[in-house]
Formats: C-alpha cells, sequence, structure tokens
C-alpha cells in the first residue's frame, strides 16, 4: 500500500472513531447502529465493518480514542504546573464534570459509562476496559512519584494503591455529578476528593477563603 493510501486509511479510521463517539454520546450505545454512525461520517455500513469487526470493538476503540485526546491535552495542560501538589489538583479539577466548562468530557464519560454497562455481561469488553482503568490509575499514581521524588510527598502506602483508590473515588463521585445527585455537585465533589486525597497522599489542604 502506498504512503497516500496508507493516510487516506488512517485519516478514514479517525473520522470514523471521532462520528462513533459523537453518535454513542447523543443517542447511547443501545440505540446506535452502524448505519448512524456511517451517515454521520458519510460513508457505508459495509466501509465501517471494514474497519471495525463490531460494533462492541468500534465502542472501545472510540473510548481509546477519545482517551487518548483527553491525555495528550492533559499532559500538555500539566507540563505547565511546576509542583507535583499542582498537578495533582488540576487532575482532579479536569476529573470533575461540569467543574471546568472549557475542558469539558462528558463526550468520554457518555462512552466510559456504556463500557462499563456491558462489561457486566461482555468479559472480552471487560478486559478491555480495564487496560483504560488501568492508564487512568496510573496518571495519579506517577504524580505521587514525582512528588515523592521530589520530597514534595513523604513516603507512604504504595503510589500504585494510592492511585487505584483515589482512581475508583473519582470515578465514582464523576457518576454521581453526571446523574445530577442533590447532594453531589461538582465543587462538593472537588473537595471531599482533595480531602481524601490529602489524607492519603500526606499533604496540606490550602485553607478555605471566606
Amino acid at each position: 500500500m502506498s504512503r497516500s493510501r496508507q493516510k487516506q486509511s488512517k485519516d478514514r479510521h479517525q473520522e470514523i472513531l471521532e462520528a462513533a463517539a459523537r453518535v454513542i454520546t447523543d443517542r447511547g450505545l443501545g440505540e446506535t447502529r452502524i448505519s448512524d454512525i456511517a451517515e454521520r461520517c458519510g460513508v457505508s455500513p459495509g466501509l465501517i465493518l471494514y474497519y471495525f469487526e463490531s460494533k462492541d470493538r468500534l465502542l472501545v476503540e472510540a473510548l481509546t480514542y477519545a482517551n487518548d485526546k483527553y491525555y495528550l491535552a492533559q499532559a500538555r495542560d500539566l507540563r505547565r504546573l511546576s509542583t507535583a501538589r499542582e498537578r495533582f489538583e488540576r487532575l482532579v479539577d479536569l476529573s470533575v464534570p461540569g467543574l471546568l466548562p472549557d475542558f469539558e468530557r462528558l463526550e468520554e464519560w457518555a462512552l466510559w459509562i456504556e463500557i462499563w454497562v456491558r462489561a457486566l455481561r461482555d468479559p472480552a469488553l471487560a478486559k478491555e476496559a480495564e487496560v483504560l482503568d488501568r492508564r487512568w490509575r496510573q496518571s495519579i499514581a506517577d504524580i505521587v512519584r514525582s512528588g515523592r521524588e521530589t520530597g514534595e510527598f513523604p513516603d507512604g502506602a504504595d503510589a500504585d494503591e494510592i492511585g487505584t483508590q483515589l482512581g475508583s473515588l473519582i470515578d465514582g463521585m464523576a457518576i454521581q455529578v453526571l446523574m445530577n445527585d442533590s447532594q453531589l455537585d461538582p465543587e462538593t465533589m472537588k473537595r471531599l476528593c482533595m480531602d481524601v486525597a490529602a489524607k492519603l497522599i500526606g499533604f496540606a489542604l490550602e485553607p478555605a477563603t471566606a
């Protein structure tokens, strides 16, 4: 295959992923048909099945694509911060639905919910979702390690274990915020996450402003 055809194929693959993410977010996976995605990106359903063997496979790849875009933007955003404490708080800010409108992740969260629901019935899909979950928890653990290496955070519990605890906490609260829980708005979620993180990681919380 020539380079131009390889690039064309790669671009078309990406266009389908982007269209799939938008359609699944708008309609939900259960109501999404291959023909809906084909119509959104202007291709035939057969072409989509040429690139993806099933709707579940398309969902997983769409989620991975959305995650890759998010982590790339996140890495650029975190690099400008000088301390591990600042990077962790920024990570929390970026993970609270509705807290930062300019960095909204509703598309990704909608895809995640679809993955979690279907993974309960599909072991293969559950395995794929676990890989993406590990990436999220690892990003937290890496910040903890970085802070310990610079002396900003004290030594303590295993960094990977902290990543699992805090990642699970953030995920669980984010779902409640997305469901408009009357007792858990974005600001409350952030405060609770930072309070738990301060205890687990070992940093001082900033004084509350009047």
